[in-house]
């Protein structure tokens, strides 16, 4: 389960940040996930609130925005939406490049 994985990355980074800008405790954290990803939004919040017990982040509310997935057709030079990795193109059944879709990124925080 890489969601275990990214849920202990998100803690690292948000205490490094913590150190550098001050803040004492965290109560929303705002998350960009691409649907291309390959993460489960609710086995993420499992992971997050197993992971963040007894820090800063423990009780905060997460919350996942889904960014659709985006092609492009180096061929075509058509843009298109995806659901799935490794979808050709509609037009001409060439492989899309993945254009959006893949990232998990911290928007925001809530803090004091």
């Amino acid at each position: 389960m890489h969601e275990l994985s990214l849920a202990e990355n998100l803690r690292e980074i948000i205490e490094e940040e913590s150190s550098r800008q001050g803040f004492a405790r965290v109560h929303t954290v705002r998350l960009s996930v691409g649907e291309l990803s390959c993460v489960e939004p609710e086995a993420l919040r499992f992971c997050f609130d197993e992971v963040m017990r007894g820090g800063l982040v423990e009780g905060a509310l997460l919350e996942i925005e889904t960014v659709k997935g985006e092609g492009h057709c180096g061929r075509c030079d058509l843009e298109v939406p995806m659901s799935e990795l490794y979808q050709p193109c509609p037009q001409c059944y060439s492989p899309l490049e993945v254009i959006r879709g893949l990232e998990i990124r911290i928007e925001d925080l809530a803090v004091s």
